[in-house]
């Protein structure tokens, strides 16, 4: 064998090469049948309408169109992909991503940069219009009720660290700080120690009215669910308890309370769910306003509850442990707190709270777990709820994927069809085993003179328990009991 034949080949490329030889691969059959619902409801022609006061007729380069962009978020939650960079990436290494989108394989898939661009140019609200016109699709599919609102939050990890911090007054870093508060106590050249020393002593050593971060000024130290101290936001949900929807959704600081939060967040849900309701037509079932609210213990508190019954809302929110209370002088706080206690102590109460545990929980999970972002990689609350904005969306077009698909995500369909695949193989394993001779398990049959007995089907479950222990064959009823004794 010669040395050339062991050599890889140096192909000359062609200079040309024409669209119609480019390969195609076949698209994606969870983003085909996405792209279907999407353009089944017009969603290229609202995103235009809705961004076309941000774009210029003649001037400016080329521009990334709305319903591309929208895309391209709707795939971070679809795929969990954490950051814009990861978007982009992906985007340009799958072709079924690209046939979602649209683009060729001569052309160049959206960069991260313009990605990102666009985000900064469109407001804020045409991200939560979009928003409102994904729960305007699950309206129109009958996947929104409304009424019964389920409300809860999670922190997100902020996109910064806590050694950058600096004073609000002074603009000092943390060390700086430990050394100028070492030479005002009489050291002049103080060592880690001695620094240690000084920091060990202090109280609310990170305390947000007095440390923020230089380049997220919107983060907020607090304690992370797992009991790590990080900088985060707080994201708040609204649920639809009868479907599972995120009927609103709001970033706050990772500092406030909940029984602060929940005001906006029940606003939200209410203007929502209004704008969702008009899109009912005449035969469909109504979208209704919000009527009862679910919360967890943090939510409780008597300017909250007197606040829903004053807006005839019903609460069933958890009450913790405050031991003996004095209402005196506080009877509309008294009548509230007890009315939801009342509530509480139902069947209905705790079946509520059942289902909230279920419903709230599984939307954090999907968001923020399998969704990639329960570490923002974006700085600034405005710029972080339009992403976030997008990303519910997607959830919520999860829900009427469901529905046509049976499967709310692409690895959740491949999952769902290999199970189908294993099924089908064990029940046309099964079917073929019914189909031969009833005597191959052994069963032998006497007729009698006056009364003839069709042999009975085997039951599955005795197939399978018969190949796995391997239990011996009899050869007739009389050898089996024989056995038995």
């Amino acid at each position: 064998m010669s040395l050339g034949s062991r050599r890889r080949r140096q192909r000359q490329k062609d200079l040309f090469l024409t669209a119609s030889d480019l390969p195609r691969s076949a698209a994606h059959p969870f983003y085909s049948k996405l792209n279907a619902l999407l353009d089944e409801h017009g969603f290229d022609a609202h995103a235009e309408k809705l961004c076309a006061p941000f774009y210029a007729e003649t001037l400016g380069r080329p521009s990334l169109a709305p319903g591309v962009y929208f895309r391209c978020l709707l795939i971070g939650y679809f795929e969990g992909l954490d950051s814009e960079r990861a978007i982009a990436w992906r985007i340009a290494d799958s072709l079924s991503l690209r046939r979602f989108l649209d683009y060729e394989l001569d052309e160049t898939t959206p960069d991260h940069s313009t990605l990102s661009r666009t985000r900064r140019r469109l407001d804020l609200e045409a991200h939560r219009a979009v928003f409102g016109w994904a729960l305007a699709l699950l309206t129109r599919e009958g996947l929104l009720a409304g009424g019964t609102v389920a409300v809860d939050a999670t922190t997100l990890e902020a996109n910064a660290a806590l050694r950058s911090l600096v004073r609000r007054d002074t603009g000092e870093g943390y060390e700086e700080y430990l050394r100028r508060l070492a030479r005002e106590s009489g050291i002049e050249t103080p060592t880690r120690e001695q620094l240690a020393k000084i920091d060990k002593k202090r109280k609310n050593k990170a305390s947000n009215k007095d440390w923020k971060h230089p380049g997220d000024p919107d983060a907020r130290v607090t304690k992370m669910k797992d009991g790590r101290t990080h900088l985060a936001h707080k994201a708040e949900h609204a649920v639809d308890l009868e479907t599972g929807a995120i009927v609103a959704v709001t970033l706050e600081g990772a500092d406030q309370g909940d029984t602060t939060t929940i005001e906006q967040t029940l606003t939200e849900a209410a203007e929502q769910l209004e704008a969702a309701s008009e899109e009912t037509q005449s035969g469909d079932e109504k979208v209704e306003q919000v009527s009862e609210v679910i919360a967890d213990k943090g939510y409780h508190s008597n300017a909250v509850l007197t606040d829903l019954k004053a807006l005839e809302i019903r609460s069933y929110i958890s009450e913790p442990d405050h031991g003996r209370r004095n209402w005196k002088g506080k009877e509309q706080e008294k009548a509230a707190v007890y009315g939801n206690r009342r509530r509480l102590c139902g069947r209905r109460g705790k079946g509520l709270l059942r289902l909230r545990g279920e419903r709230v929980e599984r939307s954090f999970a999907h968001c923020y777990e399998t969704g990639g972002m329960r570490r923002v990689r974006l700085r600034g609350r405005r710029n972080i709820l339009k992403r976030l904005l997008v990303h519910v969306a997607a959830f919520n077009l999860s829900l009427a994927m469901r529905k046509l698909t049976g499967a709310g995500t692409p690895r959740g369909l491949a999952d769902a069809l290999a199970v189908s695949g294993v099924l089908q193989a064990a029940l046309a394993a099964v079917l073929a085993v019914l189909a031969d001779d009833s005597s191959a398990f052994g069963w032998r049959w006497r007729a009698r003179p006056s009364i003839r007995l069709a042999p009975p089907s085997i039951p599955p479950f005795a197939i399978a328990a018969r190949k796995s222990l391997l239990l011996p064959r009899a050869d007739s009823f009389e050898s089996r009991r024989n056995s038995a004794c």
